[in-house]
């Protein structure tokens, strides 16, 4: 069985892992009641999408 003739450096392991991250959602501004949402989903305060009352039809 093959064995690594050389111990992995910090720096190379943490280099290999860059991409295992958490990712911050894609927050933003609504613009009906002001309160922070995710994007292209509807807003949990006012019920509004792009402008338009869709929960409270």
């Amino acid at each position: 069985m093959a064995v690594p003739f050389r111990r992995t450096s910090k720096t190379k392991k943490r280099m290999r892992r860059t991409h295992i991250k958490l990712r911050v959602p894609g927050m933003v501004k609504c613009p009906e009641c002001g309160e922070m949402k995710l994007s292209h989903r509807v807003c949990k305060e006012c019920g509004t999408y792009k402008g338009q009352d869709v929960v409270n039809k």
